[in-house]
């Protein structure tokens, strides 16, 4: 039975996989991308539109596997793998590049000593118990009610003092020391961020501290011992009036001073004001 001429009508429906360019493709296979500098048919792109581009992206696609066929491979236990080679093109970035975070406290010391990160085990082995036991995480940092259920009372301090209390308010100096120091980390990190020198944002904020504390007294800080480096302080400064004036002027003064004490209907007192404030400095 020949069957050739089957064969050959079901290979007929398929493209052949070698195509052919006038400008070769350039790859980059360890992107696994191709990139095709052929000038665009604009006849074919404006009435077959959606086939032409089909077409392209065809042939495209077959060159690209046409070179991945053609490399290395590598038996794992995945199956064979291709070995791709180094990247030839450089893709832009959508975005800049992000800038590098200013250094901590702790990381400049531990830069200068020479101090260096190692990871800390999750599980950790237990010798009261004699298992291992996990830092973090589920079922780890768990109280044990067992430690520190007797404490060795030193002898130089008072016998009756509680060492579980002590031991509490040592605890919580330790706490409010390190939420200071977070506090502080923070705020520098802050203006490090915003180009700003720490030490001079911090001499800012006292300054400012210093001159509120000198606004709170009645003389606006005059008789108050200075300290060393402080800022002259800028009060509020008395003003009067002119010896010589317009007679206009100083007239116009005494009629609003006449105003104030007797009122403008010629009325002295306010007899109803001056009830209610009386019955106020009575209660």
């Amino acid at each position: 039975m020949d069957v050739s001429s089957a064969l050959e009508a079901h290979q007929n429906k398929f493209k052949s996989i070698q195509v052919e360019k006038l400008v070769p493709v350039e790859f980059d296979l360890n992107l696994l991308a191709a990139f095709d500098s052929n000038a665009i048919d604009a006849q074919k792109l404006s009435s077959k539109k959606e086939e032409y581009l089909k077409g392209l992206n065809r042939d495209n696609a077959q060159l690209l596997f046409n070179e991945i066929f053609k490399l290395p491979v590598e038996s794992t236990d995945a199956g064979l793998l291709a070995k791709l080679p180094s990247q030839t093109y450089i893709l832009p970035r959508e975005k800049p590049l992000p800038k590098e975070k200013p250094m901590t406290r702790w990381e400049k010391f531990a830069k200068t000593k020479g101090i260096q990160k190692h990871k800390k085990e999750r599980m950790v082995f237990d010798e009261a118990t004699g298992k291992y036991t996990p830092t973090w995480g589920y079922a780890g940092g768990k109280k044990d009610t067992t430690k520190d259920w007797l404490l060795e009372v030193p002898s130089n301090v008072d016998p009756m003092e509680d060492q579980y209390a002590k031991k509490r308010e040592e605890k919580k100096e330790r706490v409010d020391k390190n939420k200071k120091r977070q506090k502080r980390n923070e705020e520098e990190a802050s203006a490090t961020n915003k180009g700003m020198d720490p030490r001079q944002v911090k001499k800012k904020q006292l300054q400012e501290a210093i001159a509120v504390t000198k606004q709170s007294t009645a003389s606006y800080g005059r008789f108050d011992k200075k300290i060393e480096g402080e800022q002259k302080m800028k009060g509020m400064k008395r003003q009067f009036a002119p010896n010589i004036t317009d007679g206009k002027v100083e007239k116009q003064a005494t009629l609003d001073i006449l105003n104030k004490v007797v009122g403008k209907n010629g009325e002295v007192l306010n007899v109803t004001k001056a009830v209610r404030q009386h019955k106020k400095a009575r209660k």
